[in-house]
């Protein structure tokens, strides 16, 4: 066989062969929820917020339309939220009742279900990048405290003066929450919530999530929520991932984020319906608040919430995207 009459055959083989098309992406991300007054939320604010969200929806969609992995899609989510004042994470975090930031963060990998978190760290500017390290540089799950600093400096990465945290709002809603303490008077249920988060599903077919939070005004003996607590506030296995945000004891104890996903592996649920489920009946039955956002295999988008709003933008895998503060956009 000529080479001429070798090349053709082979291009003709090749023209056979069905061609694998890269799977769509998607991405949704979270500021937190219930933590939304009509009354006090300016113009001008929430369009500084939807801004905010647009920074960090980019972020990550650069990511994912380069072809890149989920796990940095939503790691470039979170950093930039978590450098924003207006989000409780990083900076913009709430303060805890000694006045110190006390930050928590995961992320997993839904294709190997990899997983890492932090919780009470005060010095760490990017808690979700630690979180990551914990999960790719070190034998374990979750590291807490001055252990997880430690860990932090071992590995190369700077800590940051607790100072960089602070922004004179949150540490007014500091004052505010001990004053009602002392009178006792009870807190409005927005001191309970706050957190940021995103799930992206990538060209492959792979999903990842990633949460962090700053926890509860005025918390107190180390208190820590879901946000970084692997299966509660997040999630991701092979066919789902979710973010969760609200007030985080009874998303602890109810599993919120596998549960979701353990409703659409077990019984066939779509994620529409499996979230909702969860999120409007299970968690205010049990008298909880909050919201998740999530996506599944097939890009499909998940973001119900029952409080009176929550920050949240997407992207589709039709290209359309948004921003969204209450329930109509």
């Amino acid at each position: 066989m000529n080479k001429r009459v070798f090349c053709a055959a082979l291009c003709a083989l090749t023209m056979a062969l069905p061609v694998c098309a890269a799977t769509p992406t998607a991405l949704v991300i979270h500021g937190g929820a219930g933590t939304i007054n009509r009354d006090a939320l300016t113009a001008e604010r929430e369009q500084a917020i939807r801004a905010a969200l647009d920074r960090a929806l980019d972020a990550g969609h650069a990511v994912l339309a380069a072809g890149g992995p989920a796990l940095d899609a939503v790691a470039a989510v979170v950093v930039v939220l978590e450098d924003s004042p207006y989000f409780n994470a990083g900076k913009g975090a709430v303060f805890n009742a000694e006045g110190v930031n006390e930050l928590d963060s995961a992320i997993m990998d839904g294709s190997t279900q990899r997983a890492g978190a932090v919780a009470g760290v005060h010095r760490v500017r990017n808690p979700v990048l630690l979180a990551r390290a914990v999960m790719e540089q070190s034998p374990h799950v979750m590291l807490v405290g001055d252990g997880a600093e430690a860990f932090a400096s071992a590995i190369g990465m700077a800590l940051v003066e607790p100072a960089w945290f602070r922004t004179e709002e949150r540490w007014q809603q500091l004052q505010d929450a001990k004053a009602r303490a002392s009178a006792q008077v009870a807190l409005p249920r927005s001191y309970y919530f706050g957190t940021v988060g995103a799930v992206a599903l990538d060209s492959n077919g792979h999903i990842a999530a990633a949460t962090s939070t700053g926890g509860m005004t005025n918390k107190r003996w180390g208190r820590v929520g879901d946000a970084p607590i692997i299966g509660a506030g997040t999630w991701a296995d092979a066919g789902c991932g979710v973010s969760a945000t609200g007030w985080g004891e009874f998303f602890i104890r109810l599993h919120v984020a596998a549960d979701i996903c353990a409703r659409m592996a077990y019984r066939g649920d779509t994620l529409t319906a499996a979230a909702e489920s969860v999120v409007l009946q299970r968690l205010p039955a049990m008298g909880g608040d909050g919201g998740v956002i999530a996506i599944d295999g097939q890009g499909n988008i998940a973001m119900p919430f029952n409080t009176a709003g929550m920050y949240r933008a997407w992207i589709k895998p039709d290209g359309s995207r948004g921003t969204a503060v209450y329930a109509n956009p």
